[in-house]
């Protein structure tokens, strides 16, 4: 079985052609290296195209018969999404719509996609069932909206199946040390607790006056490896022949930022240094998924749910990183 998978060369993409590859798939890689790094693809597997070049891409689709296409390509950044709302949907939006007709073109119609949970924006109770209407809050929220969209209309149309999986917060490295966090910006929080370490420099925490027990932000943390392992399964459920489904892709637990800084510090024997600062536009007090139904239907099982262990493995990446620059 062959599979392509598009932003193979970023953060939860890299780590999914890892699962793919050890679970024995053919893999091939569609990135642009905008936001992905050359050395997270083992050598072969790059085809190194933007997605809104549709010919291009159904070139790379068509060199070997692809079983199904794994989609991560996306911008990822809420504030900038807000300050560049045309970047967004050209990106996010209109580059999937390229990429879906690349795929009918060379008859392809088995897709998973890298949605968010985004798409619920401010859910009125938690945790979040896939029920919940779409009330996205920001535009990089709505552009993946955009994208569910089109794929309820292609599976009647064109018989073109799809498995969304809307995350939580990404976290975490490969247990083996092969793959980790390494986004520029980054934006994501244990990242920026092991920056604040070793830079003196306090992370700003954004509100400390929520209607939660410690007054900060609580979110679920989902470790990257099971977020993969997710996508395995997702394609797996696709290629035997499965309806088209829309998960949560969470831990159904959910941690404060304090709560991350203090298992930061345990795992690390470190102080962070950090400062509270006003509130975020846009976020939610809590976000925590009701992930019943991937277990149900995918037999999906987070295998990494304790804190200390998700940030120990970004930790050890980390480390690994700075000796190895």
């Amino acid at each position: 079985m062959r599979i392509a998978v598009t932003g193979g060369a970023g953060y939860i993409g890299s780590h999914t052609v890892l699962e793919l590859l050890d679970r024995g798939y053919e893999v091939i890689v569609i990135d642009d290296l905008s936001h992905g790094y050359r050395h997270n693809v083992p050598p072969g597997l790059l085809r190194e195209i933007t997605l809104s070049d549709t010919a291009a891409v159904k070139a790379a689709l068509a060199e070997k018969p692809v079983d199904a296409v794994i989609h991560f390509a996306a911008f990822i950044s809420v504030g900038e999404s807000m300050q560049r709302p045309e970047l967004y949907f050209q990106n996010n939006t209109c580059a999937s719509l390229s990429l879906f007709t690349a795929m009918l073109q060379a008859g392809v119609r088995k897709l998973v996609f890298s949605s968010t949970a985004a798409v619920y924006g401010m859910p009125q109770s938690v945790p979040i069932r896939e029920e919940f209407p779409y009330a996205p809050v920001n535009v990089y929220g709505e552009s993946k909206v955009m994208v569910e969209k089109i794929l309820d209309w292609f599976d009647p149309i064109h018989q073109f199946k799809s498995v969304c999986l809307r995350y939580f917060n990404a976290s975490g490295a490969d247990p083996q040390g092969r793959r980790g966090e390494e986004h520029q910006p980054e934006t994501h929080l244990i990242p920026l607790l092991f920056r604040a370490i070793e830079t003196g420099e306090p992370v700003k925490v954004f509100g400390g006056d929520y209607a939660t027990p410690d007054g900060t932000c609580i979110r679920d943390y989902i470790h990257v490896t099971d977020l993969a392992q997710a996508h395995l399964f997702a394609v797996e459920h696709l290629l035997a022949g499965g309806a088209s489904e829309k998960f949560n892709a969470g831990t159904g637990s959910g941690f404060s930022v304090k709560q991350m800084i203090e298992s930061v510090e345990r795992v690390t024997g470190k102080k962070v240094p950090y400062e509270i600062g006003p509130r975020r536009d846009g976020d939610p007090p809590e976000l925590v998924a009701d992930s019943g139904k991937l277990q149900r239907v995918l037999g999906w099982k987070p295998r990494f749910a304790q804190l200390d262990e998700i940030v120990r493995t970004a930790w050890n990446f980390e480390r690994s990183r700075v000796i190895s620059h």
